[in-house]
């Protein structure tokens, strides 16, 4: 062992003296917890609330594009066309979404 680095248990750590309960470091941030993030994690989700809120359920236009849902084989479950985590409310197949007119 080098000469330099010292072993001694009985000297304390520097970062420990400042986030030991009931010292500055801890109470700074048990303050910044209180004041910034708690009152932030409700801002985010009264936004998150109101734009789900103002959220048009309607699905988009039908646009069949020919780079899109390209189905070179069929998938190995179910009718073949639909993906393993097919939704019929939001995700369309080739020919458009399920139950529209097309």
């Amino acid at each position: 062992m080098s000469a330099s680095v010292s072993l001694n248990p009985s000297r304390p750590r520097q970062m420990a003296a400042h986030t030991e309960p009931g010292s500055a470091g801890a109470r700074t941030w048990k303050i910044l917890t209180i004041v910034l993030a708690i009152p932030g994690v409700g801002v985010c989700m009264a936004n998150a609330y109101m734009k789900a809120q103002a959220h048009s359920h309607e699905n988009p236009e039908f646009v069949p594009y020919s780079h899109l849902r390209i189905r070179t084989k069929r998938f190995p479950w179910g009718d073949g066309n639909h993906t393993l985590f097919h939704n019929p409310h939001t995700n369309a197949l080739p020919d458009g979404y399920e139950g529209s007119d097309h």
